[in-house]
């Protein structure tokens, strides 16, 4: 009873399994959910079909991976100000850039006219032999003064500050760009475990197919049994593939609502701007442009200015001083009860004798030599960074276009393979299940290629002029 049945049930199960073309799947879209079966329809109905099936064997529901968007670049730009206007961390680098800044007021403000106002009230008690007598003295001290000649040092100690507020600004942008790249990266990582999902989704699908209609042959034939256990072994292979794939996707959108908070928006789709990667010899040049570059030359400006600053503290310093004290007595003579003083100069430091003077000037030069050797080492390692990153990128483009050509193929094999299985019976299912794990693996390595590429990209930009530049 086997035989005549069989070429019917093949029949049905070929009808059923639809070959996708593999140059789909970057254009890969969940499905509208299929109406419910009725209770009492085959187990099968619903399940075969890749293209009106909403829920996986296990229940799962893949029509909510939208990744439908209108413009890839605008919702990435979206998300890179949104995380940029509520990040906290970010608005602490703000807050100490803006302190870098008044600190250089503070520091110009050494080399202007200074003026103080001393104020004492005092009582006094005298006594000459049995005879005493309290007296209240109260005084007044007005002290002015200002540096003339200080051989550069406030002027160096004011450049200073000055490159370490730009340190600072370099500090901020670098932070907002590693928002940026985070965010990108992550919005990224979303859309490929949203895609992989698709595909795992609609391999369990095939695989359900399958099982059902084993399911049925089995019925008739207790010695195929053995087929209708691998083949639920695939099953369930598909569906922890499946399930990963979602566990994944979850722990991405726990980090995407941490930047840019809840409700998190659409998936996004392939976006165009990342896609190809940036010109290598422009990049060799944006490097210079890189905030982290701009700040180690920020910092290799400001240990210079305030090795300087140290020295010139070493040389004589001129400055102009002024004085006026008025005094009053209660109890004194007419003449003694108050009195006026008013003084000014020029006041003349000339070091004579600084134990440690010189040890510590050399302690500022050589911390000011580390800078430049610092921030050459950031360029030279940058550069090296960057020419190891476009040969990842150019790797994962040229992947991905072999894997288009692999995935014709299997293809071609899978629908064979399948062929000959119904008709023939020359393939045994153990061929079947082989070839379409061949094909749904490519396309899962296709799309692990495709995203890999444009977060390389991402990368790249990021270490040049930012990773916002390829998406205004």
């Amino acid at each position: 009873m086997l035989y005549p049945l069989r070429p019917l049930l093949i029949c049905g199960l070929a009808a059923t399994l639809v070959v996708q073309s593999p140059v789909a799947l970057a254009q890969a879209r969940p499905s509208k959910p299929a109406t419910a079966p009725a209770a009492e329809a085959p187990a099968a109905q619903g399940r075969c079909n890749e293209d009106d099936a909403g829920l996986s064997r296990m229940g799962r529901d893949m029509t909510a991976l939208d990744t439908n968007s209108a413009d890839p670049r605008a919702a990435l730009q979206s998300l890179v100000d949104l995380t940029l206007s509520r990040s906290k961390g970010l608005g602490a680098v703000r807050l100490l850039a803006d302190a870098a800044r008044s600190d250089i007021e503070e520091t110009r403000a050494l080399g202007m006219p200074n003026a103080s106002l001393n104020i004492g009230v005092n009582g006094i008690h005298q006594s000459l032999g049995s005879v005493g007598a309290a007296r209240a003295q109260v005084g007044a001290t007005l002290s002015a003064g200002m540096p003339v000649w200080d051989a550069g040092r406030i002027a160096k100690l004011t450049d200073w500050r000055k490159e370490l507020a730009e340190v600072a600004a370099q500090g901020q942008r670098s932070a907002e760009e590693q928002l940026s790249l985070t965010v990108v990266t992550t919005a990224l990582d979303r859309s490929r475990y949203v895609l992989q999902g698709q595909v795992y989704a609609q391999y369990v699908r095939k695989m359900a197919c399958l099982v059902d209609a084993l399911e049925i042959i089995t019925k008739a034939d207790r010695g195929r049994a053995s087929e209708l256990v691998q083949a639920q072994k695939s099953l369930q292979q598909a569906d922890l593939s499946l399930e990963q794939t979602m566990s994944a996707l979850r722990q991405t959108e726990v980090r995407m609502k941490r930047l840019v908070g809840e409700p998190l928006p659409p998936a996004i789709g392939m976006s165009a701007a990342l896609s190809v990667l940036p010109d290598l010899e422009q990049m060799k040049s944006d490097i210079l442009l890189g905030a982290d570059v701009a700040q180690a030359e920020a910092q290799a400006r400001s240990q210079r200015n305030f090795a300087e600053s140290v020295i010139a503290g070493q040389k004589p310093t001129v400055n102009v001083t002024g004085s006026a004290s008025a005094l009053y007595r209660t109890g004194a003579l007419p003449g003694e009860a108050r009195s006026t003083d008013v003084g000014a100069g020029v006041s003349v430091t000339i070091p004579i004798l600084q134990p440690g003077a010189q040890a510590q000037a050399n302690a500022a030069v050589q911390r000011y030599r580390a800078t430049v050797m610092q921030r050459d080492e950031t360029i030279e390692a940058k550069r090296y960074r960057l020419l190891e990153m476009n040969e990842m990128g150019s790797s994962a483009l040229d992947r991905a276009r072999r894997i288009v050509e692999i995935l014709r193929n299997s293809d071609r094999v899978r629908a064979s393979t399948l062929q000959q299985w119904q008709q023939l019976g020359r393939r045994s299912l153990f061929d079947v299940m082989g070839a379409e794990s061949d094909y749904y693996s490519m396309r899962i390595a296709h799309v692990n290629a495709l995203f890999d590429a444009q977060q390389i990209a991402a990368m790249m930009w990021s270490m040049g002029r930012g990773v916002v530049t390829p998406l205004r």
